[in-house]
C-alpha cells in the first residue's frame, strides 16, 4: 500500500510513487541548531530513497554516528533495513568518526581521499544499472567535518565543491546537514553562507518563536530556489510548517492543525 506524501514530501516534489528524480542533480542543505535538531529530515530522506517504491542508491558519509545508530533508527521507520540495502549495493556507508586531521595539509589530503571513496561508491551504484541514475550523497554532518578538519572551513568548502560536481557528472543529489550554531566564529559563518549559496533547496529546522510545546517540536522552512537554464525556468518557493518527531517518524502540519 502506497502512503500519501506528507508536507515535507510535497515541499520536496516527491510524488505518490516516491520518485527520487525530483532531487536529481540538486544540492540540498539542512540547517538546524542545538535547540532543534534536523537529523530527522536526513533519516526521512534515507528511508525515502531506499523504500520499496524507489530504485535509488545512497552514499552516506558519517561524521556524527556509527552505522548501528542509523540502522536502529531506520528499522523503526517502517522497517527500512540498512544492512540489507548495503548487501544489495544500494547503500554505501563511509565511517569518518575517527578522522582527526592534525594540520592543514593532513586535512586537505584526508578530504581528498574521502571524495575518492565517495566517487568510487557512486560509480559502483551506477554500475548496477538498476537505479535509474538516482544516487544521493548524504553527509552527517558538515560542522563535525569542519572540526575533524582542524577548523579548516576552506578545505571543507573545497570538498563540497568537488561533491557538487557529482550533480552534473552522475546526476547525483548532494544532501548535507549542518549545525548552524555549533560555533559562532567568522569562518563558520562564511561556511554557512557559502553552503546556502550553493544549495538548490535549503531546509531550516528552527524552534518555535513561542517557545517549547509538548505537541509541537519546531518549525521547518523549505526554500526552493528558482532557476532558469535557457529552456525551462522555475520560480522560487517557500514552504513553512511545523513538526513533531516521533519514535517511528515525524508528523508535519500547519500551525494550529496538529492532532
Amino acid at each position: 500500500m502506497e502512503r500519501s506524501p506528507n508536507l515535507l514530501d510535497e515541499a520536496l516534489g516527491f510524488n505518490h510513487q516516491l520518485s527520487a528524480s525530483s532531487l536529481r542533480g540538486r544540492a540540498v542543505f539542512i540547517e538546524d541548531c542545538l535547540e532543534t535538531s534536523g537529523s530527522f529530515v536526513l533519516h526521512h530522506l534515507i528511508k525515502h530513497f531506499l523504500s520499496l517504491h524507489s530504485s535509488a542508491g545512497v552514499v552516506f558519509v558519517a561524521f556524527a554516528q556509527p552505522l548501528s545508530h542509523y540502522e536502529r533508527i531506520l528499522r523503526k521507520l517502517q522497517g527500512c533495513n540498512l544492512l540489507t540495502q548495503r548487501n544489495n549495493n544500494r547503500f554505501f556507508f563511509i565511517d569518518m568518526l575517527n578522522l582527526d586531521c592534525a594540520d592543514g595539509e593532513t586535512s586537505e589530503g584526508e578530504l581528498a581521499a574521502l571524495y575518492g571513496k565517495i566517487q568510487k561508491a557512486v560509480e559502483a551504484i551506477e554500475a548496477t544499472g538498476n537505479n535509474g541514475n538516482s544516487i544521493s550523497v548524504m553527509i552527517d554532518d558538515i560542522s563535525l567535518m569542519e572540526v575533524a578538519a582542524n577548523g579548516s572551513s576552506h578545505h571543507v568548502l573545497d570538498f563540497l565543491h568537488y561533491c557538487y560536481t557529482l550533480t552534473s557528472e552522475f546526476g547525483c543529489s548532494v544532501i548535507a546537514l549542518n549545525h548552524e550554531d555549533i560555533c559562532s566564529n567568522t569562518e563558520n559563518s562564511r561556511l554557512t553562507l557559502q553552503m546556502e549559496y550553493m544549495a538548490d533547496i535549503l531546509i531550516k529546522a528552527e524552534p518555535l518563536a513561542t517557545g517549547l510545546a509538548s505537541d509541537v517540536h519546531g518549525q521547518l522552512t523549505v526554500l526552493e530556489k528558482g532557476f532558469s537554464d535557457g529552456q525551462t525556468s522555475s520560480r522560487g518557493k517557500v514552504h513553512k510548517f511545523q513538526f513533531k518527531v516521533k519514535e517511528n517518524g515525524a508528523d508535519y502540519f500547519y500551525p494550529g492543525t496538529s492532532v
